[in-house]
């Protein structure tokens, strides 16, 4: 998300961080809300005449035929916020309106910290849909997949709720339970009772791989994210005795977060050059954001990139800018494609507003909207990792998505060039609990490929 100022693809208060939203993130801080004021009622059976204020003038009208006749009281402010959403939420799928509590809430997630049982969440079809269980929490711990369909909370159908209510039914006071009903593909529906915890997001996990190849899985960005994975290449150098052979950099799963985090995690592997660069209705709104002179803490170790589906927004500009400058190899299947960046922009003390203000742009100009980063080497992945449930889709099969512009005026972008076969995995994503472990084959696939290329430079020195 995004705030005026100097962030990324989202940016949020005044310390301006930018967030990137992939379709997928949405649902944990999916809440909307809408006010507007100084608006007097028109009154029943007034002429709307044409001209400046008309349009505003029949919304008036109807807002006070409604008060006055539907069959249940409703109140202006109720109106004016649901007229609101459905203002914003028709523009494209990202922009949105938060109230003073959702714009709290989304604070409190941007740094790493919220209340409630741990998934990430989408609507599909008007269901709520997981994208993912957080990584330690309540969630994750049931055995809650990506791909589950969450038919009913505590009872209560989730059909045709809205963004807002589903995630105030999922969030309450610390140790309250809530009650799922979960309907998961090829299995007869079935219930599971979590219990409501503080949730701490750890967005860095590492380990030291054999032959003393670092690797670092990142499940999100947020404000602690640049200095945990700074502080986990240091020590990864330590325990290698002071230098490794190669790292791996797994996005996979990512759904996003702050733009600010997406260029300093980037820039911690670049010696200088763009990250990426934001172009908006103004030009005044284009910007371009760099990695620090000598910002690499690899000294230019061989890297690999690991991705899917389900990475997204902030994980795809990483992905691109170490693509783009040739600094690691993208491995995987196909990114989510989501390349618009939202600014949060305060209302005051009524919330804040979530617009899409610019799409962004790899180093090269090219623009990943709707296509995502196409890995240099496809490693599809086994059926019996896949989240066979999955109904993850790419960003270009979200109603009302962008459509890819091509690539900056002048620039030299082209697709990079991709080896092997995706085939049916494409689209879905690794079952989250398989992600780092032996039985991992995309990190297999990758530690086997650092391997063969650090053997590969020992036989040319010692040749």
């Amino acid at each position: 998300m995004v705030q005026k100022g100097p962030c990324s693809a989202v940016k949020v208060l005044p310390m301006s961080p930018s967030l990137l939203l992939s379709a997928a993130s949405r649902a944990a801080v999916l809440l909307l809300v809408l006010t507007v004021g100084g608006c007097d009622g028109a009154g029943a059976g007034a002429k709307v005449e044409p001209g400046k204020g008309a349009e505003l003038a029949l919304v008036q009208r109807v807002m006070s035929e409604v008060e006055k006749t539907y069959v249940k009281k409703v109140t202006e402010k109720e109106l004016a916020e649901d007229a609101l959403k459905g203002m914003l939420t028709r523009l494209d799928p990202h922009s949105d309106y938060l109230d003073e509590r959702q714009y709290k809430e989304m604070v409190s997630v941007t740094r790493g910290r919220f209340g409630g049982i741990g998934i990430e969440l989408t609507l599909e079809a008007g269901v709520p849909q997981v994208i993912a269980p957080i990584d330690g929490t309540p969630a994750a711990a049931a055995g809650i997949e990506p791909g589950d369909r969450i038919v009913r909370i505590d009872g209560q159908a989730t059909s045709g709720m809205n963004a807002e209510e589903i995630v105030e039914r999922l969030r309450g006071a610390v140790g309250t339970r809530v009650k799922l009903t979960i309907d998961r593909k090829g299995k007869p529906q079935f219930s599971v009772i979590l219990t409501r915890a503080v949730i701490h997001v750890a967005s860095v996990k590492s380990a030291l791989e054999p032959d003393h190849i670092g690797y670092a899985r990142l499940t999100s960005f947020v404000e602690s994210t640049p200095p945990d994975l700074g502080a986990a290449i240091a020590r990864l150098k330590r325990k290698a005795g002071g230098r490794l052979n190669g790292f791996i950099l797994d996005l996979r799963n990512n759904p996003g977060g702050l733009l600010d985090a997406a260029v300093s995690v980037a820039g911690d592997f670049l010696d200088g050059g763009t990250v990426v660069t934001t172009r908006g209705r103004h030009a005044d709104d284009d910007r371009a954001y760099t990695a620090p002179l000598s910002g690499d803490l690899l000294h230019g170790v061989p890297l690999v990139v690991l991705v899917n589906s389900a990475s997204a927004s902030a994980s795809e500009i990483v992905a691109g800018a170490l693509q783009d400058h040739r600094r690691g190899v993208i491995m995987g299947t196909r990114s989510f494609g989501k390349g618009s960046v939202q600014s949060i922009i305060p209302l005051d003390s009524e919330g804040a507003l979530r617009l899409t203000t610019a799409l962004y742009y790899t180093p090269s100009g090219r623009s990943i909207q709707d296509r995502g980063i196409e890995p240099n080497i496809i490693v599809p992945l086994p059926k019996d990792e896949q989240v066979a449930n999955a109904m993850i889709t790419h960003e270009r099969d979200l109603f009302g998505a962008f459509k890819n512009t091509g690539p900056l005026p002048g620039s030299k972008a082209g697709a990079p060039g991709r080896a092997g076969k995706a085939a049916g995995s494409e689209r879905r994503p690794i079952k989250p609990i398989l992600i780092g472990t032996k039985k991992d084959a995309q990190l297999k696939a990758a530690i086997l490929y650092l391997e063969q290329r650090a053997g590969r430079g020992k036989r040319a020195r010692s040749g």
